[in-house]
């Protein structure tokens, strides 16, 4: 059977705190969470699935975890992080401006889906905002990947969200990883103006490329999920392999839960668990 690494995506600061500040103890109470999700979508006697998750929330985020009110969160984003959202937002064609982008970014969130979409973007372009703009950091969250990585043996890794981006970047990074299996769930790599431009590699010529080291590349997303836009990455990356664009639900469109769960993750997956 397979081993499978998991990388996770935003938000997950708050399994590190309740682990007593152990990145081990997170990753492990991640695991058995993620182990719960998959049988959902594999059926049959459950049973571990993954080996290890790569857990690196805890060099994104210095502070106590706590979740302040969604609205005031977003409006008080740093600047870099202001930029991000600014950024996104004009992917859904919502302002042209940083001011502007914010104000009705964030009235389009509370107004057309609930609070919990605030939330998620009060997670969303902090976190990215301080991978992709604070060198330290990201390589310290690639490092954590590549080494969980090496250390199982693993040859399927799934990346969920903005886990999806430091696992491209740290594959690349190393070529000497090797995984027969990469599936991305969720994945803002394609996301311009915000992530597609940022990537280590740099596109050429406006593509991305399949990390060397990877035999297949399998991409999911859900086609409302607003942190996969586009949802399709093979427009903009060379070594797409498949693609399934599904429907998890109106609300709660980019959880891990969701995505592990959804049906069309299993037929990727079970050549590789018999």
């Amino acid at each position: 059977m397979a081993g499978i690494v998991g990388v996770h995506g935003i938000g997950k600061y708050d399994y590190f705190l309740r682990a007593g500040r152990s990145a081990t103890g997170a990753a492990e109470a991640m695991r058995r969470k993620w182990d719960r999700y998959l049988h959902a979508c594999l059926g049959g006697q459950a049973r571990p699935y993954f080996t290890e998750i790569a857990y690196f929330s805890h060099h994104l985020n210095d502070g106590d975890g706590g979740e302040p009110e969604p609205a005031r969160a977003v409006a008080g984003l740093d600047g870099q992080a202001e930029l991000m959202l600014a950024g996104w937002a004009r992917n859904l064609g919502l302002g042209e401006h940083v001011t502007g982008a914010l104000k009705s970014f964030t009235g389009w969130l509370l107004d057309t889906l609930d609070e919990r979409s605030a939330a998620f973007a009060a997670l969303f372009a902090p976190e990215v905002a301080a991978y992709l703009t604070d060198e330290g950091r990201r390589e310290k969250c690639r490092r954590a990947v590549a080494e969980t990585i090496r250390r199982s043996g693993a040859n399927v890794v799934i990346a969920h969200s903005l886990g999806s981006v430091v696992t491209y970047e740290a594959l690349w990074a190393d070529p000497s990883l090797r995984v027969d299996l990469l599936v991305t769930l969720g994945s803002p790599l394609g996301m311009r103006n915000v992530v597609f431009e940022r990537l280590l590699p740099a596109p050429v010529g406006g593509r991305g490329e399949r990390p060397p080291g990877v035999g297949r590349w399998v991409n999911i997303a859900d086609k409302d999920d607003i942190a996969a836009i586009p949802p399709a990455l093979a427009g903009c990356f060379t070594g797409v392999d498949a693609e399934n664009l599904v429907n998890l639900d109106w609300i709660d469109f980019h959880t891990a839960e969701k995505y592990l769960g959804c049906p069309a993750l299993g037929p990727h997956l079970r050549p590789f668990l018999a």
